[in-house]
């Protein structure tokens, strides 16, 4: 019995009908085919075996007719040496709880939120500071983290050619505004934190 494939980022089974246009890369939510694409980070040459999906696709040199079902698509497509592209996916945490655990734990939520997010991102693009660093810095240059969250979490949307909905410079609302009411904080946190937790959600983490 065939199973389906775990949500995720997968190439595109309905690449553009432009000769020449470049393929890419479609969501799979587990059930089926959604409007979301995004270019691939980085183009890989198909190896013997591997679905391709154009004018017919060739399986293991069998010509196959590439108006098939998408549902049947999605098993082929993992089976045969179609990965996601990232690693793990990391957790959507509510933005008002986790303001919340911050104001009960006087603060000291921050340093686990720090770690967890930046480990998280770094397990699945293999880039970027990491929990333990992220850590280190939030205790000892917590200044600094502000700007590199939000750079990191924009940096997610960048790889996939996305525009970035937060940005380093958005660091800046905590260092300006923090002092006043904890106001440049709190915008700070809701744009960073409600932009990771989308990024999540596309690529399948639940609520």
């Amino acid at each position: 019995m065939t199973t389906s494939p775990d949500p995720g980022w997968y190439p595109d089974p309905h690449p553009p009908t432009a000769p020449n246009a470049p393929t890419g890369q479609r969501y799979w939510d587990g059930n089926a085919w959604t409007d979301h694409t995004a270019p691939l980070a980085t183009e890989k040459p198909q190896v013997a075996g591997q679905a391709q999906i154009f004018g017919q696709a060739q399986i293991f040199g069998q010509a196959q007719p590439a108006g098939q079902l998408v549902a049947q698509q999605a098993p082929t497509l993992a089976a045969y040496g179609a990965a996601p592209v990232d690693g793990p996916i990391g957790r959507v945490r509510g933005t008002g709880t986790c303001i919340l655990l911050t104001v009960v734990t006087l603060g000291i939520y921050t340093w686990f939120w720090y770690y967890q997010t930046h480990d998280e991102m770094k397990r699945h693009t293999g880039q970027g500071i990491g929990g333990g660093l992220a850590l280190v810095l939030a205790i000892f240059v917590s200044v600094a983290m502000p700007f590199l969250s939000s750079s990191e979490v924009g940096g997610l949307y960048a790889r996939r050619g996305l525009a970035r909905p937060v940005s380093g410079s958005t660091g800046l609302w905590y260092l300006l505004l923090g002092w006043f009411f904890f106001v440049g904080a709190i915008v700070w946190f809701v744009r960073t934190n409600g932009a990771l937790n989308e990024y999540w959600r596309s690529q399948g983490a639940p609520n």
